[in-house]
């Protein structure tokens, strides 16, 4: 397994990009499996059935306005919201059936993702938190009652993606987008259920959760992402932008 670690922030549409890239080049046989923390610009990724209600426009300028760009994720789910302040987490398996795997992926991701929390003196558990935004069986809590991590999945023939986003400081932003832009898709959420790591322990940074993150892994974070990924998420990048206001 290679584990990527990566300091400088792209383009929005490109840093989803990138996730698609790696879950297709190791579908391909191309790469193998590959773990990337990277640190996101602000950015509100939308799911594709996000795409098709009608306030989506309204979303998507709702977003903009509070100064996230608005993307299609490749993963499943409804809008969540990172920025500088939140770590993001590719883990991409090269699988022969990863349909079948899907729950025990997102257990076993929940459950590290947890740990290493712990760790930095989080009261962390796995589960879902009644009321959260974009709500999944697999949410990684505080106290049973604030999401600090968001896990999605995307599956094709034989590799998975395993996308998680780790809000660490600067939650009052992304209660405030999120705000905006659920109230224009008309889904319901409880802004009291978002939350982020330097809350429940202050003075942990986006740093220490990397750090604590890798440990989990067992590895450090030593590799770079090679040229025929970068390629291919270039070419893959436009199927990410949203047009419009």
């Amino acid at each position: 397994m290679i584990v990527v670690s990566e300091r400088s922030p792209r383009r929005p549409s490109l840093e989803v990009a990138v996730s698609h890239a790696l879950v297709e080049r190791v579908n391909e046989g191309a790469l193998d499996s590959v773990v990337r923390v990277y640190r996101p610009a602000p950015t509100v990724a939308f799911g594709r059935l996000d795409a098709l209600r009608p306030g989506y426009p309204a979303a998507a300028a709702a977003a903009r306005a509070h100064g996230f760009e608005p993307v299609l994720r490749a993963p499943g789910g409804h809008a969540v919201a990172y920025h500088g302040g939140c770590l993001g987490i590719d883990e991409v398996i090269g699988e022969a059936d990863p349909i079948a795997g899907m729950h025990d992926r997102f257990a076993r991701s929940g459950e590290l993702l947890a740990a290493a929390l712990r760790t930095l003196g989080v009261d962390a558990g796995v589960g879902r938190v009644p009321g959260e935004f974009c709500p999944g069986d697999f949410t990684v809590h505080a106290r049973g009652a604030v999401k600090l991590v968001g896990t999605a999945q995307r599956v094709v023939r034989h590799a998975s993606l395993l996308a998680a986003s780790v809000a660490v400081d600067g939650a009052g932003a992304l209660r405030a987008v999120l705000t905006d832009v659920y109230r224009a898709l008309e889904l319901d959420w409880d802004p009291a259920t978002a939350g982020g790591v330097a809350d429940e322990v202050p003075g942990v940074d986006v740093d220490a959760v990397e750090r604590a993150v890798l440990a989990t892994y067992g590895r450090p974070g030593d590799g770079e992402l090679d040229a025929g990924t970068l390629e291919r998420a270039r070419a893959l990048e436009p199927r990410h932008v949203v047009r419009g206001a």
